[in-house]
């Protein structure tokens, strides 16, 4: 039988929804029948919009596609203006104050504590200049991610910003692709840095060459099947294509609907491409991909140029996650600027807004570690940008620990989430890089930290993975995580092995370094962390990360959603103001 997201989907879906959204709008959150809120609130996804926790009834996060991390001149600044104007919540963050932009692991934006009859006057806003929240969310194609300087990096085998471009054209709003079993999760890679991620990715095109009619075509082998989701990790899966740039939007649009025709819709777990990969094997997609869902014929695969990737493979070579100051091929820079979390003020958003304009073209773009890029700057406007005061708390040269620290949203806005996570993964930084020294030869740790198992912070590809759980500690219910080490991607990827389970939230500091300081102790010539642990079993692992209590004090500890805001100071969840109208003043409890 259908689920019930199914039903709902067939009743409304797609551009319908927008329709309804606007309806809404104009008569307030009330307007919405309490017994048909699961139902709408799946059917918003599709236009950018996830309702908000338990407690925070009537706001919503709405999420900016900005394909491939580009936001063009003017962009940067509009999203700040929205930020400064409609995010604002009846409850500040102690960390990043009232309102504020998130920086996400796809390369998009995340604004919180928008009201429903706000979102009109915000979609003006945002498709005025260019932006659209359309899929943002939902059961079709998501952001198009890839390498943030496609088109400016040396690096570079070819440029795979257009075809990015073009994939997004093509599939956004596409009535043939609108309504897909789940998500549609796509990378597109053009550089030897492979940081378009593909490996994690449903579909991933990456760069490769072939020898077809006695020319050398660079082009993109195929790969399907990646993600992270739940306790089900895969690795994208070569299925023997390689890909002329100008057919990928046909092989692309081919899976596209193969997923569509034999995804699972009656099992919403199962419902992603990477189970059917499971079930079928890769020579049945490929079979079934030309014989049923392309016209073209379908090259084997090429030269494989993954060997040459160095974006979070574990190594220090590279300029792998795009921090600090780069040339690019036409001589001007672009600067990488480390954003903690990926969670940046919005009078912040602004100024730098400013600086792209003073000092670059105004065009930034944004990372899968949560950081923002300033692009074009010539190099006579170097050293006075690098001089700015916002770039004391955005810095190009951070610690790192702070470089490479991601956090997802947590239980501040987040229902599935089961801790607390970005105020949280701020301290556990702050602290580490006060406390713990790395090798001088590690200027990358990555550190990530996620609410629960969906994986949104992608744990398992970082050298120390956090996910959120509870336990109890001193007989009382506190925030905890399980803690893997060692994952990452590159020509080897691997996951993280889970090696210590709901290690108190106040315990896992000392537990990093810990290990930190048996790996500098212990570390063979040269050796990577990643190579440490891969060397070492799961009980050695258990025994070298000791969590322990330190003078890191957690604020945090004992919330356990007991809170309607994890930062409120009432104790419980009756002291919401929510639900509000578009005023934000509470609504009159029903009788």
């Amino acid at each position: 039988m259908p689920t019930d997201v199914e039903r709902w989907k067939d009743e409304v879906y797609g551009e319908e929804i927008r329709e309804h959204l606007m309806e809404f709008a104009e008569e307030g959150w009330e307007a919405i029948p309490e017994d048909e809120h699961d139902a709408w609130f799946e059917r918003f996804k599709w236009w950018g919009l996830y309702h908000q926790r338990a407690g925070q009834e009537s706001y919503f996060m709405m999420r900016i596609g900005t394909p491939n991390g580009v936001i063009e001149p003017g962009q940067l600044e509009v999203v700040g203006e929205i930020a400064k104007e409609y995010a604002t919540g009846p409850a500040e963050n102690p960390e990043f104050g009232g309102a504020y932009c998130d920086w996400t692991t796809r390369q998009s934006i995340q604004l919180h504590w928008i009201k429903l009859e706000d979102v009109p006057e915000i979609f003006e806003k945002l498709e005025d200049n260019g932006l659209s929240t359309q899929q943002a969310c939902g059961d079709s194609w998501r952001n198009i991610v890839g390498c943030p300087v496609a088109g400016k990096d040396s690096h570079e085998l070819i440029d795979a910003w257009p075809i990015a471009r073009d994939l997004h054209d093509t599939f956004k709003g596409n009535e043939d692709h609108t309504n897909l079993p789940r998500k549609w999760k796509v990378s597109v890679t053009g550089c030897t840095e492979g940081c378009g991620q593909g490996d994690i990715n449903d579909l991933a095109l990456e760069p490769a060459r072939k020898e077809i009619d006695g020319e050398t075509v660079t082009g993109f082998n195929v790969r399907v099947g990646g993600g992270l989701s739940r306790k089900e990790p895969r690795l994208a899966r070569d299925i023997d294509v390689f890909v002329r740039p100008e057919n990928a939007d046909a092989v692309a649009g081919g899976l596209s609907s193969l997923f569509r025709e034999h995804g699972d819709r009656e099992n919403r777990y199962n419902a992603r491409i990477k189970f059917l990969v499971d079930e079928w094997g890769t020579e049945k997609i490929r079979s079934v991909l030309q014989e049923d869902f392309v016209d073209i014929d379908l090259h084997s695969a090429g030269e494989d140029l993954r060997e040459e990737y160095t974006y979070n493979t574990g190594t220090q070579d590279g300029h792998n996650d795009h921090v600090g100051v780069h040339e690019q091929v036409d001589g001007n820079y672009y600067v990488g600027l480390n954003v903690l979390v990926g969670r940046m003020g919005a009078e912040d958003v602004l100024e730098l807004a400013d600086l792209a304009d003073e000092y670059g073209s105004g065009e930034v773009r944004l990372t899968q570690r949560q950081n923002i890029i300033l692009t074009d700057v010539p190099e006579d406007n170097l050293d006075p940008l690098l001089d700015e005061p916002l770039l004391e708390d955005y810095s190009p040269d951070p610690s790192p620990f702070m470089r490479g620290s991601i956090a997802c949203t947590g239980t501040e806005f987040c229902s599935l989430s089961i801790v607390e996570t970005k105020n949280r993964q701020v301290r556990y930084a702050r602290w580490l890089k006060e406390n713990v020294e790395l090798p001088e030869d590690h200027e990358e740790f990555h550190i990530h930290l996620s609410g629960c198992t969906a994986s949104c912070a992608q744990p398992q590809i970082a050298d120390v993975s956090l996910r959120g759980m509870k336990t109890r500690k001193d007989g009382d219910p506190v925030e905890a995580f399980d803690v893997g080490l060692g994952g990452g991607l590159g020509e080897d990827p691997r996951f993280a092995d889970w090696i210590a389970m709901r290690v108190p939230a106040d315990e896992v500091p000392g537990a990093i370094a810990n290990l930190i300081e048996t790996f500098a102790d212990r570390r063979a010539d040269g050796e990577t962390f990643r190579e440490f642990v891969e060397a070492r079993d799961e009980d050695e692992l258990a025994d070298l990360l000791d969590p322990e209590e330190t003078d890191y004090e957690d604020p945090y500890m004992h919330n356990t959603k007991k809170t309607w805001y994890p930062y409120a100071a009432e104790d419980d969840m009756d002291a919401s103001p929510a639900p509000t109208d578009g005023a934000g003043n509470s609504l009159p409890a029903d009788d």
